[in-house]
């Protein structure tokens, strides 16, 4: 991958500043899917992400969950230390309260992301069996509180226009069906419409965060151990809402 030296202070994750020699799977090398179905393949085509369900056993998962909380010396069962701790400060000023763990290269994580079905998922987007993974943070999402907001913002993180051959991944480790907490969300219709949006756009408009007037939020229904793959191009967000 050849890096991009023009992504530097922006919103985001730092880890997309590299861009994709390689195209993304067109089907026309004729190979069949792997794991993904041709009804999950239209369902790519169309709004910029695919969900393959149950990609990760829960055996994985829970252990997973376990190891975040703690590392950041957290009891689930115990309200009063979930806010206890200041995290260290992150560099990346926007991702304040993010719920982002900085824990990287645990065998737990490694076990994941080398998971049968998650790798084919990703070879069937790529289109190809070699493969290199990118190195993300975890994240464990808290509620927003008083003193501890974090209300997000839908961003790509790498300028459309450069039409980035690239796309990000996460495991939900555990249930995330009410939409009214948090969760991912998407504009999949930007994603679709995005060449016609632009051109009633300013010029000095910002190409890392769209103006979202007019558009309806996707609120994405995530059960533990679901696999979401996203488009480079696809406007994002993880937000956690009040509890």
């Amino acid at each position: 991958m050849a890096k991009n030296k023009t992504h530097k202070a922006i919103p985001g994750n730092p880890s997309t500043s590299y861009s994709s020699k390689h195209h993304l799977n067109d089907r026309s090398n004729g190979l069949p899917l792997k794991v993904l179905t041709e009804s999950d393949w239209d369902f790519w085509i169309q709004n910029g992400y695919v969900i393959l369900r149950q990609a990760v056993p829960k055996i994985l998962t829970d252990r997973m969950s376990k190891l975040l909380w703690e590392f950041e010396e957290k009891d689930p069962a115990d309200l009063s230390t979930w806010y206890a701790r200041q995290s260290n400060e992150m560099e990346m000023k926007e991702l304040t309260n993010s719920g982002m763990v900085e824990v990287y290269n645990h065998q737990y994580l490694w076990d994941i992301r080398q998971y049968p079905k998650v790798y084919e998922a990703f070879s069937d987007i790529w289109g190809m069996e070699n493969l290199w993974v990118t190195i993300d943070r975890a994240n464990l999402n808290l509620p927003s509180r008083p003193g501890f907001e974090f209300k997000g913002f839908i961003h790509w993180d790498y300028d459309p226009e450069t039409n980035p051959q690239n796309v990000q991944g996460l495991v939900a480790l555990n249930n995330q069906d009410d939409t009214n907490v948090g969760g991912f969300q998407c504009i999949p219709e930007l994603y679709r419409n995005y060449e016609t949006w632009k051109k009633d756009q300013p010029k000095d408009r910002d190409h890392f965060k769209p103006d979202t007037s007019g558009f309806e939020l996707t609120k994405v229904k995530l059960m533990e151990g679901d696999l979401l793959i996203f488009q480079q191009q696809t406007s994002s967000w993880y937000q956690a809402k009040p509890q």
